[in-house]
């Protein structure tokens, strides 16, 4: 019963970011759009300001965020602690200590929007959640849980690393 909950889940966090992409797979005789796994997170300070860099594949994503969540994304990714919790460091310890954890992200674009779905286990269930996608990277990077894109947004926006050609931010 307990996979069978998992595999609902899995099916309404892709659904649900389908929606959010603007495609209602499924519904309107679509294929579903197709998941990648993100393989590495990095925060970099452009001209523009900080910069979240999705690695999937041969390409990178750019997500601009605020330098608060640039700078917790960057702690979860590299383990340093600062002296007092952010706010992704709290939702962590809250969620842990009712006995829950993320169990995935996955990130979609509307338009020029970026949008996150976290999906949440707890012990008595699981559940979606509608958040900003800087959020739903932070969280999922605390909890060591998987970074997902479809492969529309990766080849629409995402840029060839560095190996396979120049990246312009």
């Amino acid at each position: 019963m307990k996979q069978l909950r998992g595999w609902v889940w899995l099916w309404i966090v892709v659904g649900w970011g389908s929606l959010l992409s603007g495609s209602l797979a499924g519904a309107t005789g679509e294929a579903k759009p197709e998941l990648v796994p993100i393989r590495d997170v990095t925060v970099r300070l452009t001209e523009r300001g900080p910069v979240v860099l999705l690695k999937a594949e041969n390409r990178i994503v750019p997500i601009f965020v605020d330098p608060t969540v640039a700078g917790s994304i960057h702690g979860a990714v590299s383990g340093e602690k600062f002296t007092r919790p952010l706010s992704h460091d709290l939702m962590h310890t809250i969620l842990t200590s009712f006995g829950g954890k993320v169990t995935q992200a996955v990130i979609t674009l509307n338009g020029v929007t970026y949008y996150g779905a976290l999906a949440v286990a707890m012990p008595g269930g699981s559940k979606v959640f509608d958040s900003r996608s800087s959020d739903a990277i932070a969280l999922a990077i605390h909890f060591k849980a998987p970074i997902l894109v479809g492969r529309d947004l990766l080849e629409s926006v995402g840029q060839l690393t560095p190996e396979s050609n120049e990246l312009s931010l």
